[in-house]
């Protein structure tokens, strides 16, 4: 028999990220961070590859990364409405941890498995910290996917990409539940 862990499993099915806009101070020490940066990379690595690796930015950053947004949007020639919102994470934010995809190369891992793990750390992170009763919020947005924005902001080689940036802090308004996937119709069984 399975030894079940229902609060694990409640909290799983209950989890509610919260808007990054909503996240304010108090935010994780760099000692309480810690412990969700080791929760996240527990995820599940086909080959041992660790094909991530993480950037904190903490407040002093900021306004830095909001700046960079910006000068990437215009030189990408987006439309200010596009710029204003890939900066405002930055210029909302006061903690956040980049979770950097690394390929690796292998004969045996593809690429895309070492992204699915990206992502799940990703994943994992939040969880973590909404688990620390902390609010968080993944993001990513038009900078996350700009290399001149990855290189000039983070100096990423070529082989890194962001699979998404986490923003953590307290949670200062509750948002209401949002309608959640039917189960029944978005599953197939298959029995013989």
């Amino acid at each position: 028999m399975p030894d079940p862990n229902p609060d694990a499993l409640h909290f799983l099915q209950t989890r509610r990220s919260r808007p990054a806009k909503t996240l304010g101070l108090p935010v994780p020490t760099r000692d309480a961070l810690l412990p969700l940066l080791t929760a996240a990379a527990r995820t599940p690595d086909h080959g041992k590859l660790e094909p991530w690796r993480f950037i904190v930015i903490e407040q002093g950053a900021m306004a830095r990364l909001a700046d960079t947004a910006e000068r990437c949007g215009v030189a990408l020639a987006l439309d200010p409405e596009q710029i204003s919102k890939g900066r405002s994470q930055f210029d909302q934010g006061n903690l956040a941890v980049v979770v950097v995809e690394v390929q690796r190369p292998s004969p045996k891992i593809p690429a895309l498995e070492q992204t699915y793990a990206a992502g799940a750390v990703c994943l994992a992170l939040l969880n973590a910290a909404l688990a620390s009763g902390w609010g968080a919020n993944w993001l990513s947005g038009w900078p996350s996917h700009d290399r001149g924005f990855m290189t000039e902001a983070f100096g990423l080689a070529e082989n890194e990409r962001i699979a998404g940036i986490v923003h953590i802090g307290t949670e200062t308004t509750v948002p209401p539940e949002r309608p959640r996937p039917n189960i029944a119709e978005m599953t197939t069984w298959h029995s013989d």
